[in-house]
């Protein structure tokens, strides 16, 4: 009887041992969690950039192929303008006015 009092106590301690390992260890639950989370982070962070890439592919075979586009563009980007045109720029409603009482 005390044999198997003592198997008894023997196996619960080993079960403690093994429960704590599981939950708390480098490779237990809590860091299963952590990983798995930082896992979808990662690949929603790769689905975003698989989409910019697609987005930007699409520009560069419009610029390479799309004269119109090729126009486009470049009139809005770099303010290019066609002969016997004006170019009207307007600042930026953000923009801080410059003259008198710009520096407060």
């Amino acid at each position: 009887m005390r044999g198997r009092l003592v198997l008894i106590a023997l196996l619960l301690a080993i079960n403690l041992i093994l429960l704590f390992r599981l939950v708390w260890s480098d490779q237990g639950v809590f860091a299963y969690l952590e990983l798995k989370e930082r896992y979808d982070a990662l690949n929603r962070k790769v689905e975003a950039v698989d989409a910019e890439s697609l987005d930007l592919s699409q520009e560069i075979r419009k610029l390479k192929s799309d004269r119109g586009y090729q126009e486009k563009v470049v009139r809005e980007r770099m303010n290019f303008v066609k002969k016997d045109e004006l170019l009207y720029i307007f600042p930026d409603e953000n923009a801080k006015p410059g003259g008198e009482g710009a520096d407060e």
